[in-house]
């Protein structure tokens, strides 16, 4: 990725919107990757956190901004299926704007600089897309800018010594594909099934 201030969320946004479009309500209490949450609680989060770093793009901070992701358990209301895209569009639309990656910004209660958080919207969207395309036997096919975007943070921070955002690196052969990477990285096994 040559520029992260500059990376458009849109394409990935839609691939999500889409792969939630394709859950059944009969899949709504599966499993996923994410071994607290049930399918249902994945789009709960894919929908909290689209409004947390819409509003963090927006520098709007708040109670979407300034609560930390693990203080409740997600789910998703009886109007998700409206509501989950209509986020998804608001949050790549807010994140056009290049104000939003001037300056610094808040997010999970955490604050960082705009261009940071805008990576991390990009690797959540790419691994919890891949959570809920897994969990729901769907293709999975992300945007090559933000998978490219959502590897460089992951690889930045297993580099530092840290932790991903979601667990301790799994390892994963070099020359695996970029997804399988991103994903080793995440914290989750790229051979992961319900």
């Amino acid at each position: 990725m040559s520029d992260p201030t500059t990376l458009d969320l849109g394409p990935q946004a839609l691939v999500v919107a889409r792969l939630a479009e394709g859950v059944t309500d009969a899949q709504l209490g599966g499993a996923t990757p994410c071994p607290q949450y049930a399918v249902r609680h994945l789009l709960g989060h894919l929908a909290g956190l689209s409004v947390a770093f819409r509003d963090a793009a927006r520098k709007d901070f708040g109670p979407t901004t300034d609560t930390r992701p693990d203080a409740a358990l997600p789910d998703v209301g009886p109007g998700w299926r409206a509501e989950l895209p209509k986020a998804l569009e608001e949050l790549a639309d807010a994140w056009r704007d290049p104000a939003a990656t001037s300056g610094t910004t808040r997010a999970g209660s955490v604050d960082l600089p705009g261009a940071v958080a805008l990576a991390v919207a990009a690797d959540e969207l790419v691994v919890h897309g891949w959570d809920l395309a897994r969990a729901t036997g769907q293709e999975y096919v992300p945007d090559p800018a933000a998978l490219g975007a959502a590897h460089a943070f992951l690889l930045q921070v297993a580099q530092s010594g840290g932790e991903g955002p979601f667990g301790p690196p799994v390892p994963v052969p070099d020359d695996a594909p970029l997804l399988d990477r991103a994903v080793g990285l995440s914290g989750r096994d790229p051979h992961w099934t319900p």
